[in-house]
């Protein structure tokens, strides 16, 4: 029989009975040195301190008439090693149980009096893990740390990022004599250091609403820079096919109307705003404080030359290059050949630059206009007035 046993903090006292029971009983016990070294009494002395699925195989293909047991810390079903492991055992024909015991969120749970049934749980040990986009899906986060991301790291990249304000509370060595709890906005636990077995639970202020693209234009705060209105923002997102984990730009970004749109619609995406006005940059800011979109960066700078240093897009939206669309297209292009594009034109010159810029670049060009006309009041009357008509141009590969 193997059995793999969750130790939960890795002390005797957090085994289940029964865990407690199967461990007592084995004569081979497998795990890793820092849960050999806290076994309870009653335990074999036949201990190897490995935790590899191919250590632990090769163990019990020494010694295959042994009852075994093979230790976990926290809990065998919260990103354990017993997920890899219990396949291949089965696989080889071995009676193999399960045994759980406390995971961490329990333990820190427990620690500060609180449900954690509404947590969203999520492992930054040896993961990839993005804390911005889980903390903007989500208004309660736990994150299992270690390696590289620790409590100091998560919170010092939600502090980059505009969230710095957020609650975050810290467990250190849950479950020993040596646990410890530590509270704090999220700006002020970055410039501390925590001990290697760290938990982090994070909590922000509740976010604005998220909704459809389409925002009302009265919604942005606006300045004397030109805007793109709300229905051409609602239609270029839709010709974009945004995802939620995009990587967009917005190029000659101007309010970061669309900015703001496409961040909302890739919120474990990331957005680009390029802007070379002064002016512009302010009120991009202020519109990304305004819908806490904190997955938008604002790149000061010219296209094409501010687009060097960014990261490959899947869509590009663009609102204006100051002369530069073939260019601009060159480098979106040189980054992701197949990225999406949609290019708004007002004027009928830069309507044929990008038909020509797309042309020359092998794409096809798509061109949809679109005509706004809104109602204003004359008295009793409603009477039409019409906006300037605006070209949407995709390009698409033939």
């Amino acid at each position: 029989m193997i059995s793999l046993i969750g130790m939960g903090s890795g002390c005797p006292e957090s085994l289940t009975a029964q865990g407690l029971a199967a461990l007592q009983s084995a004569g081979l016990i497998l795990g890793a040195k820092r849960l050999l070294e806290h076994l309870p009494a009653g335990c074999t002395d036949n201990c190897k301190a490995v935790y590899k699925p191919e250590d632990i195989l090769a163990c019990l293909t020494a010694q295959p008439d042994t009852d075994t047991a093979v230790l976990y810390s926290g809990d065998t079903g919260f990103y354990s090693g017993a997920a890899k492991l219990l396949p291949l055992l089965r696989a080889m024909g071995y009676s193999v149980r399960v045994l759980p015991g406390l995971s961490s969120v329990q333990l820190l749970a427990a620690a500060v009096g609180r449900p954690w049934q509404d947590w969203k749980l999520v492992s930054a040990h040896g993961r990839a893990c993005d804390p911005i986009a889980e903390i903007l899906a989500h208004p309660q986060v736990f994150f299992l740390t270690g390696g590289g991301d620790t409590p100091a790291t998560l919170c010092a990249k939600l502090t980059a990022a505009g969230l710095g304000a957020a609650h975050a509370l810290v467990g250190e060595n849950l479950g020993t004599p040596a646990e410890a709890i530590r509270f704090g906005l999220a700006r002020e636990l970055a410039e501390q250091t925590f001990a290697p077995l760290s938990v982090l639970l994070i909590e922000r202020e509740a976010l604005p609403p998220r909704r459809t693209p389409g925002l009302p234009d009265e919604a942005f705060i606006r300045g004397a820079v030109p805007m793109t209105k709300q229905e051409v923002r609602a239609a270029a997102l839709a010709k974009l096919a945004v995802t939620p984990t995009d990587t967009l730009w917005d190029v000659g970004a101007g309010t970061g109307s669309v900015s703001v749109e496409l961040a909302l619609a890739a919120p474990a995406g990331q957005v680009y705003a390029v802007e070379c006005d002064p002016k512009a940059c302010i009120l991009i800011q202020k519109n990304r404080e305004k819908f806490a979109v904190y997955n938008l960066t604002l790149i000061e700078g010219k296209a094409p030359e501010a687009l060097d240093m960014l990261p490959a897009p899947d869509a590009v939206f663009i609102g204006g290059t100051k002369g530069n669309m073939d260019a601009v297209i060159d480098a979106v292009l040189h980054k992701n050949p197949v990225a999406r594009l949609c290019v708004a034109a007002i004027a009928l010159e830069t309507l044929s630059a990008a038909v020509a810029a797309l042309t020359a670049h092998g794409l096809a060009a798509e061109v949809t206009q679109i005509a706004v006309s809104r109602t204003k009041t004359a008295g009793s009357l409603h009477l039409l007035m019409a906006n300037n008509p605006v070209f949407l141009i995709m390009g698409a590969r033939t």
